[in-house]
């Protein structure tokens, strides 16, 4: 059975960072392309970075140059490195496979304040 818990997120203040972790179980993450997603209140979830199995990654446009995703593949972990968060930041945060091949974990809140 896959297993995704995220873990990292909280309330700061606009300008802040946070660093999001993903661990799976179940999964072998190395062979996957996986991805980190958000969905705020009244908004559809979106993919915002993804990574291939190797190291190849993008992001929406709406958070280049201020997010980073990376992985562990040792450890069957997942990060999300969150600089310069905005307001619009605000949501919470998933990780899955990409395509989402997976049940959505519980996802960790992430709240900017202006």
């Amino acid at each position: 059975q896959v297993q995704l818990v995220e873990s990292g997120g909280g309330l700061v203040q606009a300008g802040g960072s946070l660093r999001l972790s993903c661990a799976g179980s179940g999964i072998i993450f190395s062979i996957r392309a996986m991805g980190w997603y958000r969905q705020a209140p009244g908004k559809q979830r979106e993919l915002v970075a993804g990574i291939t199995g190797g190291v190849i990654t993008d992001y929406a446009d709406s958070v280049k140059g201020r997010f980073t995703i990376s992985r562990d593949n040792a450890k069957n972990m997942l990060y999300l490195q969150m600089n310069n968060l905005k307001p619009e930041d605000t949501a919470v945060y998933y990780c899955n496979t990409r395509p989402a091949d997976y049940f959505w974990g519980q996802g960790t809140q992430v709240t900017v304040s202006s």
